[in-house]
């Protein structure tokens, strides 16, 4: 049986917000595997256990360029290993490069980007200059190039962990900033229920159907309640189903009607989302540092 650590139960508590003893439940009953046990948490304490915002495991920082004339752009997370040098200043000017150099070049991938030419070297060997001198690992993760049907608007927040690059047509500036910020609070999928991801869909069936059998009700109940919180799912993920952070008594898709614009797409990056970060016991790790020091000591 895989050995549940309290480093595995806080990092749970801190993606699920459920107590304590649930989350070694869950884990226990997963086999220490966290993706697994967190399921299992939804299926038995339903919303309170959907903390999926704060999956925020790398640190480093999201950069956007703009053109002048709001119909090009792009945004771009560069990685580092703390917060320290997230705030650095060659990092953050390095990824600030990085983004104008996607929006205006177009690179095909990382790999491309990597190879292109930046100050005298390569971004690879400039990127590597740096880690040489921050003393940090640094990486190139993703990047999206925009040409917007209308125009580009941006919103950055949290020291540039949540960023939102948003295209829209008519309104005004204020418009378009309150769209980005919402975007950033509610971090929908897509813009509307049919861009939602098919494995996030089956994924939230799976839950759906999960707890609808806890009921014990008759199958073409349980059918129903399903296909109820798929609908409430979707309504919940998409942009234009959402309502408005500054009034909620209208949705997104009410608010642009109302101000005769329309928003055709949105890119939405938070930093680290998605990978796994080493979690360190710092007490084992001192008294592993301590027996390998006593063990050169006795070395001949």
């Amino acid at each position: 049986m895989a050995e549940i650590t309290a480093g595995m139960v806080k990092e749970l508590r801190e993606k699920t917000d459920a107590p304590m003893m649930e989350c070694k439940k869950a884990l226990s009953e997963a086999a220490g595997d966290m993706a697994k046990a967190e399921e299992i948490l939804r299926v038995k304490l339903g919303n309170k256990a959907t903390k999926a915002a704060s999956r925020i495991a790398a640190e480093g920082v999201c950069a956007i360029y703009i053109s002048d004339d709001q119909k090009l752009g792009a945004m771009i997370e560069v990685n580092c290993e703390t917060d320290f040098v997230a705030k650095n200043d060659d990092f953050l000017a390095m990824s600030s490069a990085l983004a104008k150099m996607v929006a205006e070049s177009n690179p095909a991938n990382v790999e491309a980007l990597s190879a292109m030419p930046l100050g005298g070297t390569t971004v690879d060997d400039a990127r590597k200059a740096l880690i040489g001198k921050v003393g940090e690992n640094l990486s190139i993760r993703r990047f999206k190039r925009v040409e917007a049907a209308g125009a580009l608007t941006s919103y950055i927040h949290g020291g540039a962990k949540v960023a939102t690059l948003v295209d829209t047509t008519g309104g005004d500036v204020m418009l378009a900033k309150d769209v980005a910020m919402h975007i950033a609070a509610t971090k929908p999928k897509s813009l509307d229920a049919s861009g939602v991801p098919a494995e996030d869909i089956a994924k939230e069936r799976s839950v759906a159907e999960a707890k609808a059998a806890e009921s014990g009700k008759p199958a073409g109940i349980v059918a129903k309640m399903v296909d109820g919180s798929i609908a409430k799912f979707l309504k919940e993920v998409s942009l234009l189903s959402q309502p408005f952070v500054k009034d909620d008594k209208q949705t997104i898709e009410q608010l642009m009607k109302s101000k005769g614009a329309k928003i055709n797409g949105f890119t939405l990056y938070v930093v680290g989302e998605g990978i796994e970060k080493k979690v360190t016991d710092f007490a084992a790790e001192v008294a592993e540092q301590a027996a390998a020091a006593a063990a050169r000591a006795k070395a001949p």
